[in-house]
């Protein structure tokens, strides 16, 4: 089956936050594929990965914003798909950098933005985004709150 949702990270020190978001999207059956492409060392290459990425069957893009370094917007600014942007934890300013570069985008090009390190969460949010078109998802979602309301960890 060929992947719904894109997760992008700028380096590979980035894999072991993203990951996350990968594995809820596999608790929930989705298929993903993970790239490393940086925004700012190549972009052209992160601008075609955006551009062609409705016609390989993507979906949601997931992307993880280290520093101000906005791979998130980068990818907004070149699809029309929903983009998720996880600010991701550095030493510096905590990720304040980061979660800043995901909000504060221009009109007409939003960033879905989770928490500081929320890769989960990201993960989650491209489930439900692709759960409206699948009634399967959906019912899995609803099991997943269940099991939330119950104390069950993600």
């Amino acid at each position: 089956m060929a992947p719904l949702v894109g997760i992008l990270m700028g380096s590979e020190s980035d894999l072991s936050s993203m990951q996350k978001a990968g594995e809820v999207l596999e608790r929930f059956g989705v298929e993903y594929e993970m790239e490393i492409a940086s925004a700012h060392r190549k972009p052209e290459r992160v601008a075609e990965y955006a551009r062609a990425a409705e016609s390989r069957g993507l979906r949601v893009l997931i992307a993880g914003a280290g520093m101000a370094a906005h791979l998130p917007g980068v990818l907004a600014a070149h699809t029309h798909l929903p983009v998720i942007g996880v600010p991701l934890y550095q030493e510096a300013l905590g990720g304040a950098d980061a979660l800043y570069s995901c909000v504060q985008m221009p009109p007409g090009v939003p960033v879905a933005t989770v928490a500081i390190g929320g890769a989960k969460n990201a993960g989650v949010l491209a489930a439900q985004m692709l759960a409206l078109a699948d009634r399967a998802l959906t019912e899995k979602l609803r099991a997943f709150k269940r099991d939330l309301a119950e104390g069950l960890k993600l």
